[in-house]
């Protein structure tokens, strides 16, 4: 992919961010700002490019008018409109539109009006935002992805760097959220507020706080759990099993949800579609934190109306020495490509079952430390969770206190999830093996400064790693290929973004794969979310398989 100087990324980083309370948190306080300004800021998706040449002129005339330029008004502008101008000056990916955005927004200080002013530069404080340029975020998916859904976010950014999986995520996404299904829709982004707050992920908590909010759901909701039905409050210890310890799903959690004497009782659709809406967030929040995603321009924490200040900016992982990190990591890649070919030339070695299975059990039990300790999470998001303190825990030594191992032969996304999902969700078991396929077999054919390599070795150990910690075994795959391939830095940060994804830091990102492409780190990020995903979903499935029996 080209790199284009004109994608919107940056936004320049201002001063600290100003402090929020109240129904401020999720819906901004302003005066009205019904009339031509809105309504021409939603026609701005228009596919016509006339219609949106005429909504960037009505927009214009509209500041205009409230900024009082045609002398007939005082100068005002409801804090919405600047908001929504901000993000539009940051990451609308086309160019007419961002630079009269930024134009309109120069007016309006100059007419004395205080605007606000993005605290990131990028949608990534651990990629500078040169290096996303660089690396060229696909711009067709990003204008398709304004033009569908009225923004470009920070994550859409990330991922557009693989555009082929994109499209099915966003895809996957939008059968979620938006399609028929059981579930209403402002129930739906309320469990996935449910779900990201998990993980303490305010960015995903104000994402789905605005889709909540914007599907006619109650403000009320959004400042505490029992403000919410019983009903959505009923899925809490579900929620948090499978934000942590799904293997500790059984078919008795499912049965209170849905036994016919259950007060209030889902039904297996809902339910389905529930467990997979919580799923997808816990496994969006380790995506968005491993890849360190800015808040959005227009969300909390996001930007400021002080005066702009040096000492807040957003920085990328840089290294102090340089010179010498070069020269280490070139060595590293090296030392990884020669262990990639010894392993796909070698013969299979004659290894009994046993020795297969102690080889897992050795793999699943290693001591990978996370010790990193964030700071208490806001408000927002604690008064959204409940039992806080549970959290994943490493598997038990072998012997009698270890949860039992799943077995892939015994219960796989293929022969058993698959049918079921699409069974009682109908198209989107189809629409999560598409994610499936798509992550696992992508592939450039490169690695760092190698280009004509097969990193289908490489691929497979990260996926099967991640199950190995959720305590999911293959019989058929040799656990010590993991060693060989995945060195500890990278287990660091796989194994933090897969289990403690709000522990993860720009120190961890910058630790592992020093010589890689920021883009291959992102391929491993997805291929660390999808895996936790389906790792997640297996066990729920399986219990939901038990109970139908």
């Amino acid at each position: 992919m080209g790199s284009n100087p004109a994608t919107g990324l940056t936004c320049r980083p201002k001063g600290p961010p100003e402090r929020v309370s109240g129904s401020e948190r999720f819906r901004y306080q302003s005066e009205s700002d019904i009339g031509p300004t809105m309504k021409s800021l939603s026609r701005l998706c228009s596919r016509n490019e006339d219609e949106r040449a005429a909504a960037l002129e009505e927009l214009s005339q509209g500041v205009q008018l409230r900024l009082g330029l045609d002398g007939t008004s005082s100068a005002r502008l409801g804090k919405e409109t600047l908001l929504h101008l901000l993000r539009l000056s940051c990451s609308c990916p086309l160019q007419e539109v961002r630079e009269r955005a930024a134009e309109l927004l120069r007016t309006a200080q100059e007419r004395g009006i205080e605007v606000p002013q993005a605290l990131a530069s990028g949608p990534s404080a651990f990629i500078h935002v040169e290096e996303m340029l660089k690396e060229g975020p696909d711009q067709d998916i990003l204008i398709e992805s304004f033009l569908s859904l009225g923004r470009v976010d920070h994550l859409t950014m990330v991922m557009a760097l693989h555009p082929s999986y994109l499209s099915c995520f966003l895809k996957a996404q939008h059968a979620l959220l938006e399609l028929d299904g059981p579930l209403p829709r402002h129930w739906r982004h309320y469990i996935g507020v449910m779900a990201a707050a998990r993980h303490q992920c305010l960015y995903l908590v104000q994402q789905h706080s605005a889709g909540f909010l914007e599907a006619g759901g109650e403000e009320s909701w959004l400042s505490g759990l029992e403000h919410a039905p019983t009903k959505l409050r009923s899925l809490q210890t579900l929620n948090k099993l499978l934000a942590h310890r799904p293997w500790l799903i059984t078919q008795q959690h499912i049965q209170e949800l849905v036994f016919p004497g259950a007060d209030p009782r889902w039904s297996l659709a809902e339910l389905i579609h529930a467990v997979i809406l919580m799923a997808h967030a816990h496994s969006l929040c380790s995506f968005v934190w491993g890849c360190g995603l800015n808040p959005e321009p227009d969300h909390t924490g996001g930007y400021t109306f002080q005066p702009p200040s040096p000492s807040h900016l957003t920085h990328s992982p840089a290294h102090e020495d340089g010179r010498q990190e070069l020269v280490d990591g070139a060595m590293e890649v090296e030392v990884l490509m020669k262990r990639m070919v010894e392993l796909q030339q070698q013969e299979e070695e004659e290894c009994t079952q046993e020795e297969m299975v102690t080889r897992f059990e050795r793999q699943r039990s290693e001591s990978i430390p996370t010790a990193v300790v964030r700071a208490v999470p806001p408000d927002m998001v604690l008064h959204l969770v409940e039992d806080p303190d549970f959290r994943y825990e490493d598997f038990a030594p072998r012997g009698e206190q270890a949860p039992p191992t799943m077995r892939a032969q015994d219960y796989s996304w293929e022969d058993h999830g698959f049918s079921l999902v699409n069974r009682l969700l109908p198209d989107m078991g189809q629409f999560l093996d598409e994610k499936f396929q798509v992550v696992s077999n992508l592939t450039y054919h490169r690695m760092a400064m190698h280009e004509g390599v097969d990193t289908h070795t490489l691929r497979k150990a990260l996926w099967n790693y991640i199950h190995c910690l959720y305590g999911i075994r293959y019989d058929d795959y040799d656990y010590g290929s993991v060693n060989v391939l995945l060195e500890r830095s990278l287990k660091v940060f796989v194994k933090t973004m897969a289990c403690h994804p709000e522990q993860t830091t720009a120190r961890i990102y910058g630790a592992f794969w020093r010589h890689f492409r920021h883009s291959e780190k992102v391929h491993a990020n997805l291929i660390v979310m999808e895996s936790r995903l389906q790792a997640a979903l297996l066990y729920t499935l399986r219990a939901i398989t038990h109970y139908m029996r």
